[in-house]
């Protein structure tokens, strides 16, 4: 078994769910008392979210890569980035060190293929949903991607930072979340990807008809996939 290098803390809400996801993998695969082989490394997330809102990115690359490379010497074998948005530094992530950084946007991608799905709806924070790193590299797999209107934009957007991320879950961010999701299906979208890691803890598949990808889901058990190889 690969050991598996976590980034994590970006929040640490989502993060545990990766923990407790990928270990669930392995022992369904493995059975018995089998659990992951990991190094977690969980970073302050108001530091990063302050360099984020301040479109400091080249400072937000040089803290993960010092992580990266810490995992690294630490035995990690490959490394999985537990947040959407922060692939927007992927490049200089990899750059950083010499093992395969596992991302999230092309697990995403394969799990749409095999769904047959060529165009989805994608809710995240608005750095993900309006710039280019992450819609470019589903798009470049044959992905057409939509995203939700301005207002709505910034209503999914207050809702990770403000609610989702502290550990809030409401009922009525619930039921915005839920129209936007049916206001997408009915611009096209086949599916909706859930394109940051707490908005899983808000909403599930049972909650409506569109289909959703849940990308904390699809990039946890694509990270036991590449550990058990």
């Amino acid at each position: 078994m690969k050991t598996i290098g976590l980034i994590g803390g970006m929040s640490w809400e989502s993060t545990q769910t990766y923990y407790r996801l990928i270990n669930q993998g392995v022992k369904a695969r493995l059975g018995g008392l089998h659990s992951a082989r990991l190094v977690l490394y969980s970073v302050d997330f108001a530091e990063i979210e302050a360099l984020q809102r301040h479109g400091d990115w080249a400072a937000t690359a040089q803290i993960l890569g010092e992580v990266a490379r810490s995992l690294a010497a630490a035995g990690a074998d490959f490394l999985v980035l537990c947040t959407n948005t922060m692939h927007k530094v992927a490049p200089q992530l990899e750059q950083a060190v010499e093992i395969p950084l596992l991302h999230i946007a092309d697990a995403t991608a394969k799990a749409l293929h095999r769904q047959g799905v060529t165009q989805v709806g994608l809710l995240g924070t608005r750095f993900t949903m309006e710039q280019a790193f992450y819609r470019e590299r589903l798009e470049a797999q044959g992905i057409r991607v939509l995203i939700p209107d301005t207002d709505q934009r910034e209503r999914v957007h207050a809702v990770i930072y403000n609610e989702l991320c502290c550990g809030e879950i409401r009922a009525d961010s619930r039921a915005a979340y839920l129209k936007i999701v049916d206001s997408l299906a009915e611009q096209g979208a086949q599916g909706v990807i859930l394109g940051c890691t707490e908005i899983g803890l808000l909403i599930e598949a049972e909650d409506t008809d569109v289909p959703l990808f849940d990308t904390t889901a699809i990039h946890a058990e694509q990270a036991v996939e590449a550990a058990l190889g």
